[in-house]
């Protein structure tokens, strides 16, 4: 049993983190600053996504995407130019992960959730679930992807959002930085919530449920619909001063962080010993039980309407309880 796997884990994982998961402490009451302050640093480490994420945007912005002053009006080329970036981070991220994890086992199923492979059934396009992964993702979510963030350049090109820079508002600058990991998954939640109700589900979000064992390229295998809205918090910026890396950073937690959240593995190997977090046990619970854990680590809401899922069997027993217990 490797050293980080829970010794309580529930017989249907192969793998899981220690049990039970704990949930960021900034909604704790009594508040502990102090915790919550130590939670912060260490979900900011160096090797960690956020991080990554964040190198990535200044990467993305310094180097590969187009000057303002061409965003000045929508033409075709660099938009273009948009969208065959986004295409080569889809590519190399969720389609190295899934040949280097899946396709060619790199690393076996050390850390794996759930050694179910990925299926071929009717139920997914092509009757494939890699494939019908791939065409959702490399299709609409890749579309939307750049759509949204065009736009956003259009808008800081001329005007029409308030743009800082670091040298003029450092304080504003650092702290939003700080603040959009929370509001995306304050975002996430309620969208996904919303997304889970009546015609939505039927319509809408059943095609990314038919995914009950993720790899890197379900993240953003989902309806056109879905994709649309998961990618409309950036229009946040319409109302707080920013700068394009916080908009880039902030849609990398969708183009980027769903590939990686949804690996299926918690860790990715490097070398012997060492190792990089990747998946996101969180949500996996939801892929698994569905009713469950619609936000992430970071926002209280499912704790607050007691659909938090915390991986023991316990947690299994009280969601199944919860369906069966009439309301009103």
């Amino acid at each position: 049993m490797d050293k980080a796997e829970s010794t309580n884990k529930p017989s249907i994982w192969h793998f899981s983190p220690k049990l039970p998961i704990k949930v960021a402490p900034y909604f704790d009451r009594p508040n502990k600053p102090f915790k919550s302050l130590l939670y912060l640093l260490r979900s900011w480490s160096p090797i960690g996504q956020r991080c990554l994420f964040l190198v990535l945007a200044l990467i993305v912005w310094t180097w590969f995407t187009p000057s303002l002053e061409r965003a000045q009006t929508f033409t075709f080329d660099w938009i273009l130019e948009v969208w065959l970036r986004n295409l080569v981070l889809l590519l190399v991220i969720a389609g190295g992960l899934h040949l280097y994890l899946i396709k060619h086992k790199k690393q076996g199923d050390d850390y794996r959730y759930d050694k179910t492979p990925m299926l071929k059934a009717k139920v997914f396009t092509f009757g494939n679930q890699v494939y019908d992964n791939m065409f959702w993702t490399l299709g609409p979510a890749l579309m939307f992807w750049t759509f949204w963030e065009s736009l956003m350049y259009w808008s800081y090109a001329n005007g029409y959002v308030a743009m800082i820079s670091f040298e003029d508002s450092p304080i504003w600058f650092v702290t939003l930085t700080l603040l959009i990991p929370l509001y995306a998954g304050f975002f996430f939640y309620w969208q996904h919530r919303l997304l889970h109700v009546g015609a939505l589900y039927d319509k809408v979000h059943s095609l990314h449920h038919r995914n009950g064992n993720t790899g890197p390229w379900s993240g953003l295998a989902m309806h056109p619909v879905e994709s649309f809205i998961l990618m409309s918090d950036i229009l946040i910026f319409f109302l707080v001063s920013s700068h394009p890396i916080h908009m880039i950073f902030l849609i990398f937690h969708h183009g980027v962080g769903a590939p990686t959240s949804h690996t299926g593995f918690e860790h990715i190997k490097i070398g012997k010993r060492g190792k990089i977090t990747l998946g996101d046990f969180f949500h996996q619970l939801h892929h698994k039980f569905f009713d469950c854990n619609y936000g992430t680590w970071e926002t209280p809401w499912d704790q607050w309407f007691k659909t938090f899922h915390d991986g023991t069997d316990k947690g299994t027993q009280l969601i199944a309880k919860r369906r069966i217990t009439p309301k009103g």
